[in-house]
């Protein structure tokens, strides 16, 4: 089995490597800002307030082209530092890039009026309908405010991924609004040819990985491995497997517990990627997902014919079987989070102690439960059915002790919503499992 611990030391010195280069590129960023200052923007206090809102706009917009490039998808970048940190970094980064955005536009504004001897609005109109490019800055920003809000989880609760989706989307128009603005009344760029060929190199190497990465990628695979719909099956009230067949798909190098950008080339649809988990193990011909209706998209796939196109964005993810450390695994999956388990539970290696905990409401919402029997009387592994309301299943330390003996030996993988990762995390580290053996996908929007 693959060492963990080492696996943690590549992911570091790629997190620290990425670090540093981020660092760097906010270096010299910031001292294009610095070299371009003169006496006169430190002699007043509206040239001080007007310089302070222009670092404020480099680092906000440097911060949002870091941040498209954190979900670009580059192949090495995902393998060296991990597509779950990536995620994560990019929703930290988001809110600040905002911020700092949002800052340069109250001050400019400010320095601008002082400067001017205007009141703030009259000033804030000035600058909108009459410099260049100012206009679309202003509706990028405010592109950018809306999917900033949009981003929020208790905005995210109430409205549908495909909304969110589409509503995010637009971050790349409103960096792409931002650009001319930038160059053509950007202080630090008129008439310092170098300082301008960094900016343009910025733009042009993130908006070239997105375009590559994740469209021209994924239309090459579809092309290559002619992936298609083989067929659509009910496994249950509202959940839907989807097979997808193609040729050499053992080249994409996939592995259960794994996930896709998955794009259905429908007139409705061809548009939007969702990242839905491999509900069994990949082989050389087919692939399979299963999905609980939970949106418009999801909804649709019940009617996919087959024969449909499909292009696939990844494999992603580190949460697959060589993980583990342990000869002793516990899988514990919420609703429909079993099915990256499921895929997970094929490919344990054999002779391993493992115990499923499949946690659910009702009856009914067990998913791929006979599939589930027969790999565990192939496999020798013990299910745990855990239905019915929550405080009959209190998953507690002592609890988990009582179903699964062993627990404190256990490397352990939880799918499913996150209040459940966050109870079994609580839990195990209660018994004695360290970070390193615990390892989590949680049910969330996944970043555009």
């Amino acid at each position: 089995m693959a060492s963990t611990p080492r696996d943690q030391r590549r992911l570091q010195r790629g997190g620290d490597m990425s670090a540093l280069i981020v660092g760097l590129g906010l270096g010299i960023t910031l001292a294009i800002q610095i070299s371009t200052m003169t006496s006169h923007d430190l002699q007043s206090v509206a040239g001080l307030i007007t310089s302070v809102s222009r670092f404020a706009a480099l680092s906000g917009s440097y911060f949002s082209l870091v941040g498209l490039l954190m979900v670009a998808r580059i192949p090495w970048v995902e393998q060296s530092v991990g597509h779950d940190r990536l995620v994560t970094w990019h929703r930290k980064l988001g809110p600040w890039s905002l911020y700092l955005i949002g800052l340069h536009v109250i001050l400019v504004v400010l320095g601008y009026s002082m400067n001017d001897k205007l009141v703030y609005y009259r000033e804030l109109w000035n600058l909108i309908t009459t410099y260049p490019w100012m206009l679309p800055a202003t509706a990028g920003f405010v592109l950018m405010v809306m999917a900033g809000v949009t981003s929020y989880k208790k905005a995210r609760a109430h409205m549908s991924y495909e909304t969110w989706w589409i509503i995010h989307l637009y971050t790349y128009l409103a960096v792409a609004l931002s650009f001319m603005h930038q160059i053509l009344t950007g202080i630090m760029f008129l008439g310092h040819p170098l300082n301008k060929l960094w900016w343009i190199s910025l733009y042009v190497f993130v908006g070239g990985s997105m375009v590559a990465w994740r469209f021209f990628l994924p239309l090459f695979r579809s092309i290559r491995h002619q992936l298609v719909v083989d067929r659509v099956v009910v496994e249950g009230s509202g959940v839907v497997s989807v097979h997808i067949k193609g040729r050499k798909l053992d080249k994409i190098g996939a592995q259960g517990g794994q996930f896709f950008g998955w794009r259905f080339l429908t007139p409705n649809f061809w548009y939007q990627s969702h990242p839905y988990s491999l509900s069994a193990a990949p082989h050389d011909k087919l692939m399979r997902i299963t999905v609980k209706d939970l949106g418009d998209h999801s909804r649709s796939l019940a009617r996919l014919k087959p024969g449909t196109r499909v292009l696939a964005e990844g494999p992603y993810g580190i949460f697959t079987a060589d993980r583990a450390i342990s000869k002793h695994v516990l899988l514990v999956g919420g609703g429909v989070g079993i099915t990256p388990l499921r895929a997970l539970l094929e490919e344990v290696p054999r002779g391993s102690s493992v115990d499923l905990i499949y946690r659910a409401a009702k009856e009914e919402d067990l998913v791929l439960k006979k599939e589930l029997d027969y790999l565990a009387e192939q496999t020798g592994a013990r299910i745990h059915y855990m239905v019915g309301p929550r405080d009959q299943f209190p998953l507690t330390p002592l609890h988990l002790a009582r179903v699964v003996p062993n627990l404190a030996k256990c490397d352990v993988f939880v799918c499913g919503p996150e209040a459940l990762v966050h109870r079994i995390r609580h839990s195990v580290e209660a018994v004695g499992v360290p970070s390193s053996r615990f390892h989590d996908e949680a049910f969330a929007f996944h970043s555009v």
